[in-house]
């Protein structure tokens, strides 16, 4: 098994682990009946985090909450399976996934499935103005495995230069002619 990837879809969980190194602060479900008790917990210790901490924690769960809830539900699943790993081997996968580049770490926020490929998606994405954020994620939500990994191809292979208007065209194509564009693009 591949840890890093591992490590990363964990820690796109909403948490922030340079806060808390030793804890998984999986986001809290709407209150009801059996959770009250917990929210005093929850609000108290969030108050004792300094303030650059809690908007650690603010983005972190505005993260939590844009993916889909299939998303979502994956990174629960990684959660419990790492929650079972012993103390001594999450320590170690947190720290491999701190060691890793920012820009790589945060690509994890979007989710395992982009988060994946953010590395590859990089250049062409990496730096979208936050007027076309919210498209551009839609746009790559819908994309299938495969057009993903073709448009990593593209991604690499656009020199500097042309990326905005390169991620302007692909932004623009209908979703009906993604794969043909891709492909040309791609050379394939």
């Amino acid at each position: 098994m591949n840890k890093l990837p591992f490590a990363g879809l964990l820690l796109a969980l909403p948490l922030s682990l340079a806060a808390a190194p030793q804890s998984l602060n999986v986001p809290l479900p709407a209150p009801s009946a059996t959770t009250s008790a917990v929210a005093p917990t929850a609000a108290a210790a969030f108050a004792q985090l300094d303030p650059a901490q809690q908007r650690q924690r603010r983005s972190d769960y505005a993260a939590w909450r844009a993916l889909p809830e299939g998303e979502r539900e994956r990174i629960r699943q990684a959660a419990s399976r790492f929650a079972a790993l012993p103390a001594d081997q999450q320590q170690r996968l947190r720290t491999q996934f701190l060691a890793q580049d920012q820009a790589f770490r945060e690509g994890w926020r979007l989710g395992p499935q982009l988060g994946a490929e953010f590395p590859k998606l990089h250049g062409l994405f990496g730096f979208v103005p936050p007027q076309q954020r919210d498209a551009v994620l839609a746009v790559l939500r819908q994309l299938s495995p495969a057009q993903l990994a073709q448009l990593a191809l593209v991604a690499q292979r656009t020199p500097p230069q042309e990326r905005d208007s390169v991620r302007s065209a692909f932004l623009t194509v209908p979703a009906a002619e993604r794969d043909t564009w891709l492909k040309r693009q791609a050379g394939q």
